[in-house]
């Protein structure tokens, strides 16, 4: 059945129960959804559900209605981008597509016998899509959900601690904050070598509550050591917890403090009576029978 063309405040007077000039089920003709006004939105998307629902999928009226109602929808999408313009406006293109298919999704499962708005069902889905994106796209390897949970808790743990004793807290200090193992905590920190964040000037907490690069005094940056790239042969942190306890008991306290303790080759060679030079080439030892073993390369004796 063809659909009567609408254009101008029409669009929103055709409603569910009061549409002007149509036959019984038969749907307005919307010139530009995409420019439809949010309010206007709301009134024509429940006219677009009730026929919906009673569609053969695959024909042209139910592509018609799941179309329209998509792009007089997308507003939505772009309220919920919004909330995450702290991450960088380079990812805002990828953020509204992945928040796009929230939205698909939403349509597809919405049902208007729930009695609730579609837009208080729809952000729900559409910010999920958008914060799974994130998750998903911020580690530089895949890294099992647990640790990336880990090094949220860390961080704030950190923070918190930093401020209440004016100093950085140590391992066995953050551990009784969270009340975990010393070994957990040390995992968790090298862990998140592997995260990329969007900006090293966003605060420890920001991407929980929304705030902006600057929002807080101590940032990401604040919890950084020097530079060492023998980090980067890690390239499988997933399987570093039972590697770790391969390592000899020498090697897993240099690794508990250079990436536990957080300290400098010079002031780990000063603990152990060795030298700068000897602390490096133990930690790229160490760091390179770690990654033999997450990726099963053999290792051969230089």
């Amino acid at each position: 059945m063809p659909a009567a063309r609408v254009t101008g405040r029409e669009q929103a007077d055709r409603t569910a129960t009061s549409a002007v000039g149509l036959r019984e089920g038969e749907l307005p003709w919307v010139e530009d959804a995409g420019k439809v006004a949010p309010k206007d939105a709301r009134e024509l998307s429940r006219v677009f559900f009730e026929r919906l629902q009673v569609l053969e999928e695959g024909t042209p009226e139910f592509q018609y209605a799941r179309n329209t109602l998509i792009e007089m929808n997308l507003s939505l999408v772009r309220f919920a981008a919004g909330r995450f313009r702290n991450r960088g406006s380079g990812e805002m293109e990828d953020v509204v597509q992945v928040g796009t298919i929230g939205l698909i999704k939403a349509i597809d499962r919405f049902e208007l016998s729930r009695e609730v708005e579609f837009t208080s069902f729809a952000v729900p889905y559409i910010v999920g899509e958008i914060k799974r994106f994130f998750r998903d796209t911020t580690w530089a390897v895949h890294v099992p959900r647990r640790l990336q949970e880990l090094r949220v808790d860390i961080a704030k743990a950190k923070e918190s601690l930093a401020r209440e004793l004016d100093r950085d807290p140590t391992v066995r200090e953050l551990a009784a904050h969270l009340k975990l193992d010393e070994e957990e905590v040390v995992e968790g920190l090298v862990a998140a070598n592997g995260y990329t964040a969007g900006s090293l000037d966003m605060s420890a907490d920001a991407e929980e509550t929304g705030g902006t690069a600057h929002s807080r005094s101590r940032t990401f940056v604040d919890f950084i050591g020097e530079e060492d790239p023998g980090m980067e042969k890690v390239e499988n942190l997933s399987a570093l917890a039972p590697l770790m306890g391969e390592l000899s008991e020498r090697e897993r306290r240099i690794v508990s403090m250079r990436f536990g303790r957080e300290l400098t080759q010079a002031e780990i060679g000063a603990e152990l009576g060795v030298s700068q030079m000897q602390v490096s080439r133990l930690l790229s030892r160490i760091l390179a029978k770690l990654r033999a073993g997450m990726t099963e390369e053999p290792l051969t004796d230089a």
